[in-house]
């Protein structure tokens, strides 16, 4: 008889096909029609994002793009499909491994019909975003439902909503921070991660326990276990106590703000300019909500954050290379998996 076998999912974002201007259009479209990446009613979604946003924003995202591409293409996708075949060889025969994205290609639906075309009876979706948001995870989870739900058959399904302080994987970006902290001694170390609209958090507070300050966020409990501030903040604890830091030796803030409403605080730009006006020399920067180095990563924080800190007086800027396919961090996934097994 055939071995039956378990399904893993594995979910990043997404990437254009290539750097071009028509690749990169398509991109945002598909994006930013997304209704819980901007949510706001259908018609000005549609008219903000086609008339605006993807015909403006695509040939300046399309030079950042080719300052990303790398020779084996975008990184999100090669690191991608490199922790494809590492999970997949450390999960063994029992298990068949793929990855999709939430846009563009590979797509969720090609990923699931890549599962169940091997006869797999279970399926676990793990969105490759440690703090849960609906922009994200939300998002993921909703796809892989409307993908499969006018199948006739539809496997047993279970999804890996977060994990914001999973040991391994906090211990992952602790090891690689700390060797840079080897050879160097750095004034300050920043966690920066990705913004969202303040309206996100609020709608999503129980029972109005969101303040969106430091004491909402400063204890992680039943009442925001799916704030993605307070998730943020928590991860950044954790990693924090891995180097031995006390809470005036880092600092938290949250980058890639859009438009004119207000997103969560403290909001980057203003917390490198303070940092270097504090007399703040050396920096070494994570960015723990992204477990793959992509536009955010490489470019955002690396490049443009560290042209504001030395315009501002500051002389040194390490980012701390993501998650990847660190051998440590395919412990972590493999880990997850198994509990849900």
């Amino acid at each position: 008889m055939e071995k039956v076998k378990t399904g893993v999912l594995l979910v990043n974002l997404g990437t254009p096909d290539s750097p071009s201007v028509p690749d990169v259009r398509k991109y945002l479209r598909e994006f930013l029609m997304d209704k819980r990446v901007i949510d706001i009613p259908f018609i000005s979604r549609w008219m903000l994002v086609n008339l605006i946003i993807a015909p403006f924003r695509a040939p300046k995202s399309a030079k950042i793009y080719q300052q990303l591409w790398e020779d084996r293409g975008s990184p999100l996708m090669f690191h991608g499909m490199d922790l494809k075949e590492k999970l997949s060889k450390k999960l063994g025969d029992d298990f068949e491994v793929t990855l999709g994205m939430r846009y563009q290609k590979p797509s969720i639906a090609k990923a699931l019909d890549e599962l169940l075309t091997k006869n797999v009876k279970k399926i676990i979706v793990l969105p490759l975003f440690p703090q849960y948001a609906s922009a994200t995870t939300g998002s993921v989870m909703e796809q892989v439902m409307d993908d499969i739900k006018d199948r006739l058959i539809i496997p047993e399904l279970d999804f890996i909503s977060q994990y914001p302080d999973d040991e391994l994987m906090i211990k992952t970006f602790a090891m690689l921070g700390k060797k840079y902290m080897k050879s160097m001694e750095y004034d300050q170390v920043v966690f920066s991660f990705h913004g969202l609209p303040e309206r996100q958090i609020r709608n999503s507070s129980v029972d109005g326990h969101c303040k969106l300050n430091a004491d909402c966020c400063a204890t992680y409990n039943t009442k925001n276990q799916f704030c993605y501030r307070a998730q943020c903040f928590l991860t950044a604890r954790k990693i924090a106590e891995q180097l031995e830091l006390k809470t005036d030796q880092y600092t938290i803030f949250f980058q890639s703000r859009l438009g004119k409403d207000p997103w969560i605080q403290p909001y980057a730009e203003n917390e490198i300019q303070r940092l270097a006006k504090e007399g703040k020399k050396k920096i070494l920067i994570f960015s723990p909500a992204f477990t793959a180095d992509c536009l955010e990563t490489t470019i955002e924080v690396g490049d443009e954050f560290k042209e504001l800190f030395l315009e501002h007086g500051g002389e040194e800027w390490q980012l701390v290379e993501s998650l990847n396919s660190h051998d440590l961090w395919v412990e972590s996934l493999t880990k997850m998996v198994m509990t849900h097994v």
